[in-house]
This record gives C-alpha cells, structure tokens and sequence, in this order.
C-alpha cells in the first residue's frame, strides 16, 4: 500500500483537501479562488493510487467543485450555447473515435481521465462566470494570486532550487540549458510554466484598461507574468507571449482584422510556395533567434503529414516511428510537442478540426462582441478583445507543446469566460423594457 501512495505527499493531499473544503463554502464570485490557487501553486501531477486508478490532485480539487454546483445548483444556470455544443462533441470524438472503430480500449481509462478534467474544469467555471463583471473579478483574482508566484520564480532562478518540491511532483534543482536556469515552480516542465505566464498576460493588459482603479494590481500581475516567461527560459513560451502582445496592439486595427487575417494566410502560402523548406519549418528559424527545440517541432509536423494516412481517419496507438526519438514511458509513441497533431492522433481528422473549430468560434465570438458599440463601452469591449488575445497565445503555443499538468484550467477557463460571453440567461441592466436575446453578449434590460 506504501508503495501505492509514492507519489503524493501528505502535505500535498492535507493542502488540496483545504481548498477541496473551501471550494464549497466561498460564495459563488469568490469560489474560483481555490481552483486559481490550485492552478498556480499546486504540482498536480502527483496521484492516489488506487485499486489501479489515478486520483491526481487535479481531479480531487474538480470533485469538491462538482460537489458544489449540484449541491448549489449552480449548474442549471448554465443554458448550452454553440461553443459549449463544439467543445463537448470534440471531446467525445477525441476520447471514444479510436477505441470504437478500433475494437481495443485505446487506453480508454486515460481518455475517459482527460474528458473528466475538461468538462469538470470548464463546467465549474462556466457555472460560476456569468457576465463580464464575473470575468473581471476572476482576472483581478487571478492577479493577486500570480504576484507571489513570480517572486517564487525569482527565487529560483537565483538559487537554482524549486521551492514546490517541498510538496513533491517537481524536482528539487531547476534544470539547466545552455548555460540557463529552466524555471518550472510547480508546473511539471518549464515550457507549460512559461506558456502559463504568457498566456495570462492578455488577461492583465485588458485589467488595466478596464478601469484606473485596477491599474497597480495589473501592472504588477503583466510584470509577474512577464517574469515567469523569461525565467522559464522557454523558446515556445517566448512566441507564446509575443503572439498575445501582437493581438494586444492590433486593437487599433480591430476594424481591418479580416484583410489582415487573409493577408496572414496570402503570406504562409506565398512563401509555402517558394521556400525550399515546407513553410511549417519557419519554426525552425524562429527558434534559431529565440532559442528551443524548433527543428524538432518543424520535423515533427512533417512527419504528421508524411504518415497522414496511418492517422486521418480514427488516429493512431503507434508513432514512434516517426521520430529519430521517443518517449520513455511509451516505446510506441514519440514526443507530440504539438497540440494539434496529437488531437489527430487522439482521433484523427475529426478531433483535429472540432478542436480548430472551438478555436475559431472563440474568435468569432470575442471579435462580434468587440463591435457591438451600442452597448458596450470601450473598455469593456478592449477586456473581451484581451481574451481573444489569450486563446492567440495559446493558439500559437498549441505549436510547441501538448497541453497536460495544470496548465489545461487557464485553457478551460479562457473557453468558459468566453462562452459566458454568449449564454442568452446571463444579465446586464439597461434602460428599455424589452429584453436583447443577442448571441454576442448576454443583455438582461429592465
């Protein structure tokens, strides 16, 4: 039994039962704290083990926040909307597509897992967030969680030691590349460490243009966030945070974002075209500047498409073959660094575009509600343009790494907010007497 329960600490499991117990009781507004908290400061990779199951601390905390909604009834505030309906279908067809038409379990267990944390995660939040005063209050919450975090990160990068293996999950000494400290905290890896703090960045930049009064709590969460990007030391993270600074500044041509979306697309098939290299290997240039694994992510892509008939139709169990390397834990598969290429593997073509759908119905979403100049102001419209910011750095980190650890609650968080954007049942006050049932953003007029 000892030897079942080596990879959690007491301490670990004492500290996620806390936040399990106060995930209950906070009221609903504040009842994200223990998930953000979780998120920031917990490894949670770490899991009971038993009878052949892995309870990961991140599934414990989800539980406690089922609990809750059901408890509260919570959940029926939610009605479904269109980016709901997208992220449900694309998850069945990544969990159950190869395991049905296969005729094996697929590892069904671990897929079942995966569909779990998604719907758990996202339905808690879209649950608890239900307008855009919810998505502010989150933001402002998740700042002041993520400012002790970055001096956690400063710290560790002087010291070279990772004060979250106290709680075990994470080594104790960062790793080093080339002469550079790899911070992690508690993420089990460096690279979801930085694609964390970059892709939070967005959600700080719109904070500070909502109102003056949040402007100190933001600027110190976009330096927090800031910092734990340089001190991951991340190549991936780096484009990651770049990408959502772009989306940033491309406010001030909101109005022109179809001509440039086209002229991006005109671009990668210009030089498609006459590069001597397929064009996905500008990431191997790119990481020649900023540093990181790029060639092997170029190649990794070139492989995909090379075998696209071992996988386009239900995905595939077996790709080791498709890199000079694999992974230790898994002779037949080899490293998917991509987030895109293994939703193919997970469940081939299909999965892949649910998944690019979901994408792009999150920019519809934010760009529509952007225009709606009549009843929204403009900060509140540049906060909504911030969160399209975020799923852009996501978007452009989905190319250098799969999503796993905690990093998948500030994925499932962003989706939710969004979709909040969209619920008909959420509320606004206005001044007429009849009621808005727009798709953009929820209106409630008195």
């Amino acid at each position: 039994m000892e030897q079942e329960l080596s990879t959690i600490t007491t301490g670990s499991l004492v500290f996620t039962l806390c936040l399990g117990f106060l995930l209950l009781g906070l009221p609903r507004r504040y009842a994200l704290i223990p998930l953000l908290i979780s998120g920031c400061y917990m490894p949670l990779g770490q899991a009971l083990i038993i009878g052949g199951l892995h309870f990961y601390l991140i599934r414990i905390i989800i539980l406690f926040g089922l609990i809750r909604i059901f408890i509260r009834k919570e959940i029926f505030s939610i009605k479904l909307t269109s980016l709901d309906k997208v992220l449900i279908a694309w998850l069945i067809v990544s969990t159950f597509l190869y395991a049905v038409f296969d005729g094996t379990n697929a590892n069904i267990t671990e897929r079942l897992g995966r569909m779990y944390n998604a719907l758990g995660i996202y339905f808690f939040v879209r649950a608890l967030v239900r307008d855009l005063d919810d998505i502010v209050h989150a933001v402002k919450t998740l700042g002041i969680i993520i400012i002790p975090l970055a001096v956690l990160f400063i710290v560790e990068h002087i010291t070279g030691k990772n004060f979250f293996s106290t709680f075990g999950g994470v080594p104790l000494f960062s790793e080093i590349r080339n002469g550079r400290i790899r911070c992690q905290g508690p993420f089990r890896n460096s690279i979801l460490a930085g694609t964390f703090g970059a892709t939070v960045m967005p959600f700080f930049v719109g904070l500070w243009c909502y109102s003056e009064q949040n402007r100190r709590l933001a600027g110190g969460a976009i330096l927090a966030a800031t910092v734990i990007v340089a001190y991951s030391s991340s190549g991936g993270a780096a484009m990651a945070f770049l990408a959502g600074l772009a989306g940033l500044t491309c406010w001030s041509f909101r109005s022109h974002m179809r001509i440039i979306q086209w002229g991006i697309v005109a671009l990668l098939l210009v030089l498609h075209a006459y590069m001597k290299a397929p064009v996905w290997f500008l990431i191997s240039r790119v990481s020649d500047v900023v540093g990181g694994g790029g060639w092997y992510r170029s190649a990794l892509i070139d492989a995909a498409v090379r075998h696209l008939d071992e996988w386009w139709l239900i995905g595939t169990r077996y790709t080791a073959h498709w890199m000079p390397t694999g992974i230790a834990i898994d002779p037949n598969a080899a490293d998917i660094v991509n987030q895109f290429i293994a939703e193919g593997v997970n469940g081939g073509l299909l999965s892949m575009f649910l998944f690019i759908w979901m994408i792009v119905k999150c920019f519809k979403i934010t760009g529509t509600a952007v225009r709606n100049e009549d009843w929204l102001t403009r900060p509140e419209r540049f906060v909504i343009w911030s969160l399209g910011c975020t799923v852009l750095g996501h978007l452009a980190s989905f190319f250098s790494v799969s999503y796993f650890d905690q990093i998948i609650i500030f994925w499932y968080l962003t989706i939710a907010m969004i979709s909040a954007l969209i619920q008909n049942n959420n509320t606004r006050e206005m001044t007429t007497e009849y009621t808005l049932t727009y798709e953009v953003f929820p209106l409630r007029v008195n």
